[in-house]
Parts: structure tokens; C-alpha cells; sequence
């Protein structure tokens, strides 16, 4: 479990990334932090492998303090994803996923062996093993970038937008593939996006924040969607306009979802009862018969 205990942070020239900022992020699942640029939500990740130390306040992990934690130890503990991938552009595929396993003391023969294996987990043939970076395309990076991640077999991984460099297509392949290994692997994941379609899909526990790392709504994307908290929340997420407000509507060839702008969004796989526009309307809105 990781716990955020009225962390804040202020920069040397005064800027105030993040404000008296409390959350418990449980074990083993997706917790996403979501907002515009400017909300602190990067500063929040960072504060838990210590990159960034925060101004008051403390960060823990399973009760420990962070703060009394050798950095370099802790990182080396903590799984880190981050956009572009982040490889050593001199070393091969195999050996950049090796990197921290041989940084901790495993002999190299072992460390290439897991980076083999770990290939094989992120979805990337071996045969890129011996190839370098540049020869790869951005999503297989991204797979090479996680492969890393999860290297020492963190408890803990932190992606910090690890898809937002990647095309829509693929970057909807690699969230597929992220939830697919956090089933199998069952990681505490801490994901950073400026994405709402993306915190919802791969989010169990979405925070949304506002600029100083104000929590504007926590739940499960279906709690948001349900009952966004205010205003700012239902415009963020879009609710009630374009795909977020869909309807049923009946074809000669049976009932299809359509979004806010009429557009077909779906098919109807299971039963439903399908009502006429009248009786949708609360009865305090309709008008006289």
C-alpha cells in the first residue's frame, strides 16, 4: 500500500506543483492520476521512488517513510515506465532490459535469461533481442520499456504517460497489453495520464486533479461517470455531450447505442427495456399533455 500523507511540494521559485495532498493508493491494483498539464500529477508519481522529495508532509510504502529510504535502493526496487521508453540507445534490446537486474548484483548470464523471458510476457519476439532501439518502432519500445520495468520483479510500478508518444492504434494495443500483465502479475500500478478515455480504461482507482494537485473526484471510472462531482468534473470527462452521452435508439433491424451527436456507438448485446422519449423525460420536465 502507498500512502500520500499531506504531501507538498514547492519549487525553489515558488511555484506550488502540489498542496496538502492525502491518498491511499491499495495493493495490487491500477490507480491513475489524471489532469490538465500543471496539476502536479507527474510530482506525485515521482514523489514515490523519490526523484522528487516533497516540501512537508511524507510518502509511505507498506508503513515506511520514504524519506528514510536510501533513493538509489528504492528506485532500483520500484519499477519506472516512462513516454519514449527512456532506452540506452547504445545497448541492445536484451541488455537494456538487464539493466537494473545487473545494477543489483545478478550475474549477467541470469539477467539476460529474465530479459528473455520478459520479452516473452510484454508481447515482443526474442528475435529483437540483439537489436538496438533505433531499430525498433515506438510501440515495440514501449514494450522493451516495461519489459525494464518489471525487470527485478517490482511490487511496484510507476508509468509516467508511457504511451502518450505512440499512435492511437498502437497505444490502444499496449493499454490492452498493460491489462492484460496486470491480471497475470497483480502489480501495485501508478499511472500518470492527461487522458481521460485512457484513466477510465485502465484505471481501477482514478483521481482527477486540478492545478496544485487538488483532488477534484476519486473513484472507479463508473462512480465518475455516474455522479461526477461538479462541474469541472463532468466538463473534464465530458460528460453529457458527444460519446459519454449515448441513448438507445430503435432501427427497423433493433435497438443501437448512439452517441450525444447521433452517431452509431455500439450494438445492444443482451436484453434491455427500451422506452419511448416521453417517458425518459423526468415527469418535473415534461410539458403539459
Amino acid at each position: 500500500m502507498i500512502e500520500f500523507r499531506s504531501v507538498r511540494k514547492t519549487y525553489p521559485d515558488g511555484t506550488n506543483a502540489v498542496d496538502d495532498f492525502s491518498l491511499v493508493i491499495p495493493s495490487r491494483t491500477t490507480t491513475v492520476f489524471v489532469g490538465s498539464s500543471g496539476c502536479g500529477k507527474t510530482t506525485l508519481l515521482r514523489m514515490i521512488n523519490r526523484m522528487v522529495d516533497p516540501s512537508a508532509g511524507a510518502v509511505e510504502i507498506d508503513g515506511e517513510d520514504v524519506a528514510g529510504v536510501d533513493p538509489v535502493k528504492l528506485r532500483r526496487s520500484i519499477g519506472y515506465v516512462m513516454q519514449n521508453a527512456g532506452l540506452l540507445p547504445h545497448r541492445k534490446v536484451v541488455d537494456n532490459i538487464a539493466t537494473v537486474p545487473l545494477l543489483t548484483g545478478v550475474p549477467k548470464a541470469d539477467a539476460r535469461q529474465r530479459a528473455l523471458e520478459l520479452m516473452d510476457t510484454v508481447g515482443l519476439d526474442r528475435a529483437f533481442a540483439n537489436r538496438y532501439p533505433s531499430q525498433l518502432s515506438g510501440g515495440q519500445q514501449q514494450r522493451v520499456g516495461v519489459a525494464r520495468g518489471l525487470a527485478v520483479d517490482p511490487n511496484i510500478l510507476l508509468m509516467d504517460e508511457p504511451f502518450g508518444a505512440v499512435d492511437p492504434l498502437v497505444r490502444n494495443d499496449l493499454q490492452d497489453e498493460l491489462i492484460r500483465l496486470q491480471r497475470e502479475l497483480g502489480k501495485t500500478v501508478v499511472f500518470v495520464t492527461h487522458d481521460i478515455d485512457e484513466a477510465f480504461k485502465l484505471g481501477d482507482q482514478v483521481v482527477i486533479l486540478k492545478k496544485g494537485g487538488e483532488i477534484a473526484q476519486l473513484g472507479t471510472p463508473a462512480e465518475i461517470l455516474a455522479e461526477p462531482a461538479d462541474d469541472f468534473v463532468a466538463n473534464f470527462i465530458g460528460a453529457g455531450r458527444g460519446r459519454r452521452a449515448l441513448r438507445v435508439e430503435q432501427t427497423p433491424t433493433g435497438p443501437i447505442v448512439v452517441d450525444g451527436e447521433g452517431r452509431a456507438a455500439g450494438v445492444l448485446t443482451g436484453p434491455v427495456q427500451v422506452v419511448d422519449a416521453a417517458e425518459a423525460v423526468p415527469q418535473d420536465q415534461r410539458g403539459d399533455a
